[in-house]
């Protein structure tokens, strides 16, 4: 049966301990100067400044470039000492490009969290390619479900460290196989608060 063709991005199922990814996850916080639109599963990196309250700021992730870990959720503001009541929008799922206000964002940023990635539609990536590393190819999300459109860059998996991602297999279901839009388990190879700038593929 031909693989379905779903990106969402990065989604974090579980650590490479075996243990089920817990829920756990920072907040960041992204301007309203930002330029990029989010979606749940971008790939993030720091965006080397900070709120009022000295939560670290993101931007989107780069190929190539060291990454902290991909969006889980958008968060609202933090507590201020404003005593007017805001209604707020928990439907929230996405960030827009034009911004009107700054954002906040759940990331999952632990070094250890094994993510699922589908890979993208030119060439299919095959068993031989497990142990190697790959860039992410970042997409507009849908506007639908409001999940990241990332996929892996299937065109030149390599040994090369500073790789954004690296290759453990295929995510183990029924509706999966070695072919066209398969969903992949990585990890991230090339992590901020990882040490070093990766890990050769095999």
């Amino acid at each position: 049966m031909a693989n379905v063709s779903k990106p969402s991005g990065l989604k974090p199922v579980g650590y490479l301990n075996g243990a089920p990814w817990n829920g756990q996850a920072r907040l960041y916080y992204i301007p309203s100067t930002n330029t990029s639109a989010y979606y749940v599963g971008d790939p993030v990196t720091l965006g080397g400044t900070g709120d009022a309250n000295g939560l670290a700021s993101v931007s989107i992730g780069v190929a190539g470039s060291a990454i902290i870990g991909a969006i889980v959720g958008v968060a609202v503001a933090p507590a201020s000492n404003s005593l007017q009541g805001t209604t707020l929008d928990l439907t929230a799922r996405s960030i827009p490009a034009t911004k009107a206000k700054d954002y906040y964002v759940m990331v999952a940023d632990d070094p250890n969290i094994i993510f699922e990635i589908q890979e993208g539609n030119t060439v299919a990536l095959a068993a031989t390619d497990i142990g190697l590393n790959c860039n992410f190819l970042i997409a507009a999300g849908s506007t639908v479900t409001s999940d990241s459109g990332t996929t892996t860059d299937v065109a030149a998996p390599a040994a090369t460290a500073t790789l954004n991602l690296k290759l453990l297999g295929l995510a183990q279901r029924q509706d999966n196989d070695f072919g066209q839009y398969a969903k992949w388990l990585v990890k991230i190879n090339n992590h901020v608060y990882g040490a070093g700038t990766g890990t050769a593929g095999i």
